[in-house]
């Protein structure tokens, strides 16, 4: 079930944008001495842009991946951005490894307070012990 925070989807997506650039352009200002930091931020980049873009959204001119793998993958990219230094050996230097856990932990925290359903009744219908299925457009009441 999708999750119904504080943040607005259109929000979330412009945060995921803004992510993107910030991963590409960040390893050339701040200078990263590594060279596998400063090719796997510019990657994550093009991957967080990539994804946006394809993403059912709002922002996503083009509609292919659905909003529920769309999820998956930010929680996926977040823990990855999180141990990065460390699985990839550059946790050494300060730099990358503090951009690296401090973009994932954004990443994870936008992901988790993301409204991820627009439509109130369904949003209503979550506060009231209601499970909704988006795509199949089915509601089915949780055991209380």
């Amino acid at each position: 079930m999708l999750r119904s925070g504080p943040i607005a989807l259109w929000l979330h997506n412009m945060v995921e944008y803004l992510t993107a650039a910030l991963l590409i352009v960040t390893p050339f200002t701040l200078d990263f001495r590594s060279d596998t930091a400063t090719w796997l931020s510019v990657a994550m980049g093009v991957v967080v842009l990539v994804v946006a873009v394809l993403s059912e959204s709002s922002a996503g001119p083009i509609a292919a991946i659905p909003v529920r793998t769309h999820v998956v993958l930010d929680y996926v990219l977040a823990a990855f951005l999180i141990t990065a230094p460390f699985l990839l050996g550059f946790s050494d230097e300060n730099a990358p490894t503090a951009w690296f856990v401090a973009i994932g932990a954004v990443q994870l925290l936008v992901t988790l307070g993301t409204r991820f359903i627009d439509d109130p009744d369904a949003v209503g219908s979550l506060a009231r012990g209601t499970s909704v299925d988006i795509e199949a457009g089915e509601h089915t009441v949780l055991d209380d």
